[in-house]
């Protein structure tokens, strides 16, 4: 079992900036890759950004160049720092980590509003 916590979500205006961080625990030595994802209220939940083991990295298009994922492996602490937030980047924003099948974190709101 994996267990995720996320931190750091709030509400920023246009154009500000937050970090996301997820705190792995448990059987961490199986996970394989670490994701962020996002749900905006009606819609999918979508992946935004993911990284693996080796450090390789992926982004969704819509927030290619503004957002950078990244993980301290002494701690195996994952990031999401959003920089240039557009209210459509208002969603919960969720932790998932791949190891023999999924896990999630429980969520944390980012709001981009004036």
């Amino acid at each position: 079992q994996v267990q995720l916590v996320e931190s750091g979500g709030g509400l920023v205006q246009p154009g500000g900036s937050l970090r996301l961080s997820c705190v792995p625990s448990g059987s961490i030595f199986s996970i394989t890759a670490m994701a962020w994802y996002r749900q905006a209220p009606g819609k999918r939940r979508d992946l935004v950004a993911a990284i693996t083991s080796s450090g390789r990295t992926n982004y969704a298009d819509s927030v290619r160049g503004r957002f950078t994922i990244s993980k301290n492996n002494a701690n195996n602490t994952m990031y999401l720092q959003m920089d240039s937030l557009k209210p459509e980047d208002t969603a919960v924003y969720y932790c998932n980590a791949l190891a023999t099948y999924p896990f999630w974190g429980q969520g944390t709101q980012v709001t981009v509003s004036s």
